[in-house]
């Protein structure tokens, strides 16, 4: 009876001190100051507590040439806060720099042809993350957003067959256009974004209402007012992507596609026969060229178009 109940006692004694040690790890653990350079903290129930910061802000900011005037806390402010959106939103911001080697060599080019600053290929970004299928609920569309009737003042074709907006290269040339009238009107090309936003007479009433010398002078509606330091902050993000944190290597990005031109110049009654007849399919022709907005394309005399297909292979 005495050994039984000696064992019974030394069985609680050593499951008592086992609690005791346990209990003890686990509040140790649980308060343990958590390391300034760790990226998350285990609360010990499971959960992951992630810490997040501010990115920094760059140190010298320009547009197009033209200086930001950070010294101003109302101008830095809006800039931290379109540099901390655009930043967390990473899975977006890897997708666009992964677009930007296939569409920003050809934007590129052709800005510097018309005499436009680099820094308006980030206008595009801003307007549809280089999504070729990009549609605002008022009616704009595709890479530079052109609303209809604008489009067609600077040169598109918008119908029911055919949506140049949709058209890379045509779109940038008629942007190129755009910029120029405005810059022309403004004498500056931060107006010039921001009148791609609320449009050139729209920025007019302002300058004339408010008499402000330059865009950070003055109050504009609130998409207007974010307008160019969402620009600016997607223009220091891509240009230092690396340094905040956006990892990506050669092999990572997309290149652009390789391809062959077929002129037309009769009307195609079925496009898809077409795109077979030539070596291709209607997914790939529609991929191509999203221009293309029906089954058939109608072709006036006189009247040319250029279909883009797969390179052929030899």
């Amino acid at each position: 009876m005495g050994t039984v109940m000696n064992s019974k006692w030394k069985l609680a004694f050593y499951f008592l001190v086992g609690g005791i040690a346990g209990m003890s790890g686990i509040v140790g653990f649980a308060f343990k100051p958590a390391a300034d350079d760790d990226s998350y903290s285990d609360r010990g129930d499971r959960r992951a507590m992630y810490k997040w910061y501010p990115p920094e802000l760059p140190k010298n900011v320009d547009f197009a040439g033209e200086k930001v005037p950070m010294g101003r806390w109302e101008v830095s402010e809006r800039l931290d806060r379109e540099m901390m959106i655009n930043y967390y939103m990473h899975g977006t911001t890897l997708y666009i720099l992964k677009l930007s080697t296939r569409y920003f060599p050809y934007i590129e080019e052709r800005l510097k042809a018309n005499g436009i600053p680099d820094d308006f290929k980030y206008v595009c970004v801003a307007e549809s993350a280089l999504q070729q299928s990009a549609a605002s609920p008022v009616g704009a569309a595709s890479y530079w957003q052109f609303m209809k009737e604008s489009g067609q003042h600077y040169g598109l074709e918008v119908n029911d067959n055919v949506d140049e907006r949709y058209n890379l290269k045509k779109a940038t040339e008629a942007a190129c256009l755009y910029y120029k009238d405005a810059y022309n009107k403004f004498g500056s090309w931060t107006a010039c974004a921001a009148s791609y936003n609320c449009g050139i007479t729209g920025y007019a009433n302002q300058v004339e209402f408010q008499g402000g010398r330059t865009f950070y002078d003055m109050a504009f509606p609130e998409e207007t007012n974010r307008y160019v330091f969402r620009i600016v902050a997607i223009k220091y993000l891509m240009m230092y992507a690396k340094s905040y944190g956006f990892m990506l290597s050669g092999a990572d990005t997309y290149k652009p596609m390789r391809t062959r031109i077929v002129t037309v110049d009769k009307t195609i009654i079925n496009l898809s026969d077409f795109a077979k007849e030539n070596g291709s399919s209607y997914k790939l022709l529609k991929l191509l060229n999203p221009w293309l907005r029906s089954h058939t394309l109608p072709v006036k005399p006189g009247k040319t178009y250029q279909i883009e297909l797969p390179e052929e292979r030899e």
